[in-house]
C-alpha cells in the first residue's frame, strides 16, 4: 500500500475579544501527527497545559509503525496527564491546570482522531462535511438526553463545561478514538471550540475546500469578522 503525501497548514489566533492565546498546535506530516490543545484553568496554567501536550507530541520520535504511533500518542498523554495533577497540586488546593485535545494520526492507508474535551476534528470527503469527534461537553450531555434542543446549544449559558480533560481531576485520562481509510482528496481541520462555536458547518466546508489555493489567514479572518469571543486555533490537513 502506498504512503499517502500530506499537505498542511497550522493557524491561531487569540481571539476578538481575548489578548492572551492559551491555545496550542502540532503540525508535523513528517510524523503523521497534528493536533490541538486549547488549555483551562487560568493564570497562564492554560497556555501551560497545552503547550506540554504540544510539546509532548513533538518529540514522539519518527519511524514508527502504527500500532507503535498510536502506543507512544497515549504514553505522551498519560504522561503529560500526570505532570499536569502534579503542577496543579503545587499550585495548591482547587487549582486546574489542564487543557483539551484532539489528535489525528495518519499511517499508511489509514488515519485515526483521538481526544479529550470539546476540541473537534471534522472530515470533508466528497464535498460532504462530518464531525469525527463527539465533545464531552455538559451541553452534549444535555442534547443526547433531551434536555435542550439543538438550537439552544449554540449559546447555552454553560457551553464552556467539559466533562473531560488532560490533567482534570482524575486518575487517568481517557482518550475517545475513531479510525478509518484515508482516501484521495481528503481534508480534516482540527480546531479549538472558539472556532467551531464561531463559524457555522457550512463556512468550514467552504474553508476546506480552499485551503491550498488560498492563504490559512482566512480561518482566522472569518473568525475575526464574527467577533470570536475565545481563542481560535485550526489545523487542515488535505491527502493529495
Amino acid at each position: 500500500m502506498t504512503v499517502p503525501r500530506f499537505r498542511s497548514w497550522a493557524v491561531t489566533h487569540p481571539g476578538a475579544r481575548r489578548a492572551h492565546n492559551e491555545d496550542a498546535y502540532v503540525d508535523r506530516p513528517d510524523l503523521g501527527i497534528w493536533a490541538v490543545a486549547d488549555g483551562a484553568g487560568g493564570h497562564a496554567a492554560g497556555e501551560l497545559a497545552s503547550s506540554m501536550i504540544a510539546n509532548a507530541l513533538q518529540a514522539i520520535p519518527a519511524g514508527l509503525s502504527a500500532p507503535q504511533l498510536l502506543a507512544h500518542v497515549r504514553l505522551a498523554i498519560e504522561r503529560t496527564h500526570t505532570a499536569l495533577r502534579e503542577e496543579a497540586a503545587r499550585r495548591g488546593p482547587d487549582v486546574l491546570v489542564a487543557s483539551t485535545v484532539v489528535i489525528m494520526l495518519a499511517h499508511g492507508g489509514h488515519f485515526a482522531c483521538l481526544w479529550a474535551g470539546d476540541s473537534r476534528a471534522y472530515l470533508l470527503r466528497d464535498g460532504t462535511l462530518s464531525q469525527i469527534t463527539r465533545d464531552h461537553s455538559l451541553v452534549q450531555e444535555l442534547l443526547e438526553a433531551g434536555a435542550i434542543a439543538p438550537e439552544e446549544a449554540a449559546n447555552h449559558p454553560r457551553g464552556n463545561v467539559i466533562t473531560r480533560a488532560v490533567g482534570a481531576e482524575l486518575d487517568e485520562v481517557e482518550l475517545d478514538k475513531v479510525s478509518d481509510r484515508l482516501l484521495a482528496g481528503d481534508r480534516f481541520l482540527l480546531c479549538s471550540d472558539g472556532l467551531c462555536k464561531t463559524l457555522p458547518d457550512s463556512v468550514l466546508a467552504s474553508l476546506l475546500e480552499t485551503i491550498g489555493e488560498t492563504s490559512p489567514q482566512v480561518v482566522i479572518d472569518a473568525a475575526l469578522a464574527l467577533e470570536a469571543s475565545d481563542n481560535v486555533t485550526a489545523v487542515m490537513v488535505a491527502v493529495n
